[in-house]
């Protein structure tokens, strides 16, 4: 019955019949089971409210339907500009690697090629002098010969890809780097080194390794090496005895081989001079390969550095090769001593340095007659800064160096210690750097006063390191104990306006054990200063801000005195401006005479031409003569005012000598009349 009722009454939009039906699947006994009594228009009301929801979501549905559209339309373009991107990044070309000779990647490649370099130098003649050690291991030689050729060939790309610099920049260009590889002569000895001498092999056989002799010739990359560790090395002295160890090894070893392939060439035990024979049956270990190589190392040892005694050749090639190997033994011994003695000298140069001036200063204090007790201190000074690395003159080592890898040094080193005072705390980097340039290290021993009170204040102190103690007069009672981090002496290097101290010091300071500190003086702060003055500013009222809070400062104009050099400056301004003015007069003086008689001429040429009456030209130049006589004349009373001047400040020194001689000769008159009445 309630269906039949409320049926009638629902009328449904043609192109809401869709969404009606849906939300009456969903809610269809609900909607259906309205009481009787309700009215019908109310069921009209409510469906004009599904209405208007339905409409809405319509329409965020549309919205979200148009932002995914627009979401896509940026995508394709993202794409279509990828498209776009890569034909012009396949167009460009790909950047070189280029290796840089001054990286650490080519240092480690120099490494790697000594290595076959090294093998080279001192199997090949071994091979070949020794046969034994070429037929009892043919395979391993045969593959450390060719790595060794594969290490070759990596070298000679590498060469094409290591830049070089042009006007200091790095050339990157492929054509540039292998057109300038392909000029040097470099390439000749790499080509040369790389022929494939191995093909000899099938004529001649595995018994001539020489025939790899071609293989030496890349040893400038061993040399290259070797220059380049020396300059890398914190300690260049060991490695150069190193190298020099080694060479003289390689050379021992070259002539150890050329005895023995001479005395195979001779005979063995033709004499007592080659090597003994292989088939003695009372020593039969001479037929050892060992024995072979260790005998003949031993001879070239004792030969070339003319140590031990040899038995005397018989033959006369015998002789000529005895004499080579003395004449290369000389140059040897004396390459080795000389370069051990410079080497030497080198590694104890600062310590020899030191020492000279702990013995000029000894020497000082024995002829100025110093107390012992000093002199104990001052060597105790000296040797505190040798054992503690503190010898150094940072100055003096750092001077070979620009300006700015100098500043960089000293930011590393001191900017963190500048930091730590106050007033510099929010200054400009560029004043910080030159400060840092300035400070100057200092070392205190115990019991050394940095500055006493009343001292005038000419530098400022940051303690380094160390103990400082501020004392009372009697230098034992501690007030207060300063550690690292901390400074003092900043305020009166600035010399503040109305400060109660001045540039005084207004407390003892004592240093209790050794101490490193931080100098920086007045002058250097103020030559910085000059080129920042906004910063001098700031400082300046920093400085008034501490004194004021320790009430230090005297804020009265009246008692505030001037200094000598800013009254000096102002008189020197002053005498600058009035010798201004009078210049600017005289020119003014001069342009004035010069209009006046211009303008007589003209109205003597006017009245000329009227036919009136002219002044004589007499008159006009006896008044110009008479005003160039009373200027002269003005001119000669002042000349004769100022020696008149002169005269008298004369007078009266010549009076003051004759008082003084005056006086000396009454006193030489009452010590004659005082020796009188004694005797």
């Amino acid at each position: 019955m309630t269906t039949s009722t409320i049926l009638p009454h629902l009328t449904v939009q043609p192109h809401t019949a869709a969404q009606l039906s849906t939300d009456s699947e969903e809610h269809s006994e609900d909607d259906l089971s309205v009481p009787p009594s309700n009215p019908p228009h109310l069921l009209n009301m409510n469906h004009s409210n599904n209405n208007e929801e339905e409409k809405d979501k319509g329409e965020k549905e549309k919205e979200k339907e148009k932002e995914k559209e627009k979401e896509k339309e940026k995508e394709k373009e993202k794409e279509k500009e990828k498209e776009k991107g890569k034909p012009e990044d396949k167009d460009r070309p790909k950047e070189l690697f280029v290796i840089n000779p001054a990286g650490s990647l080519y240092y480690n490649w120099l490494f790697i090629i000594t290595l076959p370099v090294m093998y080279n130098w001192t199997m090949i003649i071994a091979r070949a002098c020794f046969e034994e050690l070429q037929h009892n291991y043919i395979i391993y030689w045969v593959i450390l010969d060719y790595t060794s050729d594969l290490i070759y060939l990596a070298d000679m790309f590498v060469r094409t890809r290591t830049g070089y610099l042009e006007q200091g920049l790095m050339i990157k260009d492929e054509k540039l780097l292998k057109d300038r590889y392909i000029s040097s002569f470099q390439f000749r000895l790499d080509a040369v080194s790389m022929l494939p001498t191995d093909i000899l092999y099938l004529y001649y056989g595995l018994d001539y390794p020489e025939i790899r002799i071609n293989k030496l010739l890349r040893i400038g990359r061993m040399m290259e090496f070797f220059t380049r560790t020396e300059t890398k090395t914190n300690y260049p002295n060991i490695f150069r005895i190193a190298n020099l160890i080694m060479y003289i090894l390689i050379i021992i070893h070259w002539n150890a081989c050329f005895y023995f392939s001479f005395s195979k060439f001779i005979g063995f035990g033709a004499d007592d001079w080659v090597y003994p024979a292989l088939d003695d049956p009372e020593e039969p270990e001479f037929g050892q390969p060992m024995r072979k190589y260790a005998f003949s190392l031993y001879w070239s040892t004792l030969t070339l550095t003319t140590i031990g005694e040899t038995p005397p050749p018989a033959l006369d090639s015998e002789f000529f090769f005895h004499v080579i190997d003395f004449l290369v033994g000389v140059l040897i011994f004396a390459t080795i001593v000389g370069n051990i003695a410079t080497m030497i000298s080198n590694m104890n140069a600062a310590q020899a340095q030191f020492q000279t001036r702990i013995d000029n200063i000894k020497q000082y204090m024995q002829v100025r007659k110093v107390s012992k007790e000093l002199e104990l201190r001052v060597i105790k000074w000296f040797d505190y800064l040798w054992n503690n690395g503190k010898a150094q003159d940072e100055r003096e080592v750092l001077r070979y160096l620009p300006d700015k890898l100098k500043a960089e040094i000293a930011i590393q080193v001191h900017m963190e210690t500048l930091k730590k005072v106050r007033i510099f705390a929010d200054c400009e980097a560029g004043l910080l750097i030159e400060l840092v340039l300035k400070l100057r290290p200092q070392v205190f021993s115990p019991g050394d006063y940095i500055c006493k009170k009343g001292d005038i204040g000419r530098e400022m102190y940051i303690i380094k390191d160390g103990k400082l103690a501020v004392v009372a007069d009697d230098g034992v009672t501690q007030f207060v104990v300063l550690g690292s981090g901390s400074y003092f002496g900043e305020i009166s290097i600035l010399n503040i306006k109305g400060s109660k101290a001045g540039n005084r010091r207004t407390a003892n300071i004592r240093s209790i054990g050794y101490s490193d500190l931080f100098c920086l003086s007045k002058d250097d702060l103020m030559e910085s200063l000059t080129e920042y003055p906004d910063a001098k500013g700031m400082l300046e009222d920093k400085g008034r801000q501490i004194l004021m809070k320790d009430n230090l400062i005297d804020l009265d104009p009246a008692n505030i005195m001037p200094e000598a050099k800013e009254l000096e400056e102002k008189v020197n301004k002053l005498y600058n401006s009035m010798e201004m003015m009078q210049t600017k007069l005289k020119k003014i003086l001069g342009n004035y005479k010069n209009t006046d008689t211009t303008l007589r001429h003209r109205i003597a040429d006017l009245e000329h031409l009227t036919g009136e009456e002219v002044e004589d030209e007499d008159e006009e130049e006896e008044e110009v003569k008479k005003e160039e006589k009373d200027i002269e004349g003005e001119e000669k009373e002042d000349e004769i005012l100022e020696e008149r001047e002169g005269d008298r400040g004369k007078k009266e020194d010549e009076k003051k000598e004759e008082g003084q001689v005056e006086e000396a000769q009454s006193g030489e008159k009452k010590d004659e009349e005082t020796t009188e009445k004694k005797k």
